[in-house]
C-alpha cells in the first residue's frame, strides 16, 4: 500500500474544534442508514484517524450514497464540525470513497511509541521465569507459533478504550508483566507461574478479534465470539496439540489458566463470563485494570490541546482530569 500521495496537511481529529469547515480524508467505520421520525434517511457513522474518532451524521442521505461508502475504508468528506449535546460531531455534506493507495496510512493507524522488538524480548524474558514444566510447555507452544506472535506484536490492545494502536496488545501485555514482576514478591502465597502465564495469554484472542489493516474494527469472528472466548479456545487447542505430541498437560492447569482468562474483566457487566475466584485471577484482573486505566488517563491528558489545567470530560473515566504538574523543588 502506498504511503504518501496526500498533498495537503491533514486535519487530525483531535485538532478539530466546533464551528470549523471540514474538507479532508478520514477513515469511516460502521456507517448505518437510518430514518428520522419524519421518515427522512440519514447516515450515522464514525470518522477516524490515528488521534481518535468523532460521530458523523449525513442528513438528507440516500441509499445510493450509503451503498457507495466503504465499510470500513477511506473517504473524502466535506462538512462542518458542531457541538451536539455537548459532544463534538461532524455534519457531512458530501462523502466519497478514496483509493487507499492515495492515502498516507500513517495518519490513520497510531503505533506504539515504544520499541516492539525490545518489548517482545522482555516479554519472553519475563515469562521465562515460569518454572512449572507444564505451564512452561504451554507458554513455549505459543511463543513458537511465529504467525501468532507476529500478530501478537502488531495487534491493537483495544478499539478505543486503551492501548488502541498498532503494537498496543504487546505494550499492554508488557506493562502488565512488568507490574506483576514488581509486586509478586510481596505476595508469596500467590502462584507466580499462573499469574505470569495468565497475563501473557489473557488477551491473546485479540489477535483474531480485531482487524487493523486500515482502521481498527472487529472481524466477523471477533464480533461473534469475542477475545475472551477466543483466548480460552486457543489455550485448549495448544494443550490438545501438546498432549497429542506426548506432553502431559493436566486439566487443572488448563482450568486454572482458563479461569484467569474468563474472569479478567472482573465483573459480569464488563463481559467476564466468570468472576475472579482465585488469588491469581484477582491479581491479573487488578493489574489489567490498572494498566488499562493508566493508559486511558495519560493518553487523555496528552491528547488535550488547550492550555487549561483540566481536560474535557472523559466519559469512560467519568471525570475530567487535572493536567497541571508540580513545579519547583523542596
Amino acid at each position: 500500500m502506498a504511503q504518501t500521495t496526500q498533498t495537503h496537511t491533514h486535519k487530525f481529529i483531535n485538532q478539530i474544534a466546533a464551528g470549523e469547515t471540514i474538507n479532508d480524508i478520514y477513515v469511516v467505520r460502521e456507517p448505518i442508514l437510518r430514518s428520522t421520525s419524519r421518515g427522512d434517511l440519514y447516515i450515522a457513522m464514525f470518522l477516524c484517524d490515528r488521534t481518535g474518532q468523532l460521530n458523523g451524521r449525513m442528513w438528507q442521505a440516500s441509499e445510493v450514497v450509503y451503498k457507495s461508502i466503504p465499510k470500513p475504508g477511506f473517504v473524502h468528506i466535506t462538512g462542518r464540525s458542531e457541538l451536539y449535546q455537548n459532544n463534538l460531531q461532524i455534519v457531512v455534506n458530501t462523502i466519497a470513497a478514496i483509493d487507499p493507495s492515495k492515502v498516507n496510512v500513517e495518519n490513520f493507524l497510531a503505533r506504539t511509541t515504544k520499541d516492539p522488538d525490545k518489548m517482545f524480548k522482555e516479554v519472553q524474558e519475563m515469562v521465562g521465569a515460569i518454572k512449572h514444566p507444564q505451564i512452561v510447555a504451554l507458554v513455549k507452544s505459543f511463543l513458537a507459533d511465529k504467525d501468532l506472535m507476529k500478530a501478537f506484536c502488531s495487534a491493537p490492545g483495544g478499539m478505543k478504550m486503551h492501548h488502541d494502536c498498532i503494537g498496543g496488545l504487546l505494550e499492554h501485555t508488557h506493562g502488565m508483566l512488568s507490574v506483576a514482576k514488581a509486586i509478586l514478591p510481596l505476595y508469596p502465597k500467590v502462584q507466580a507461574d499462573l499469574v505470569l502465564a495468565g497475563i501473557f495469554l489473557h488477551d491473546m484472542g485479540k489477535t483474531e478479534e480485531l482487524a487493523y489493516d486500515m482502521a481498527f474494527s472487529y472481524t466477523d469472528s471477533g464480533q461473534l465470539i469475542g477475545h475472551i472466548s477466543k483466548s480460552l479456545l486457543m489455550i485448549h487447542r495448544k494443550a490438545d496439540a501438546l498432549r497429542a505430541a506426548g506432553t502431559k498437560i493436566d486439566a487443572e492447569i488448563v482450568d486454572a489458566l482458563g479461569h484467569i482468562i474468563l474472569s479478567h474483566h472482573g465483573e459480569y457487566e464488563f463481559g467476564s463470563p466468570k468472576l475472579p475466584a482465585t488469588a491469581e485471577a484477582f491479581m491479573v484482573y487488578y493489574i489489567d485494570d490498572l494498566d488499562a486505566k493508566m493508559d486511558q488517563v495519560t493518553s487523555a491528558i496528552d491528547a488535550e490541546t488547550s492550555e487549561a489545567n483540566w481536560t474535557a470530560w472523559q466519559n469512560a473515566l467519568q471525570t475530567r482530569l487535572y493536567r497541571k504538574r508540580l513545579t519547583g523543588q523542596g
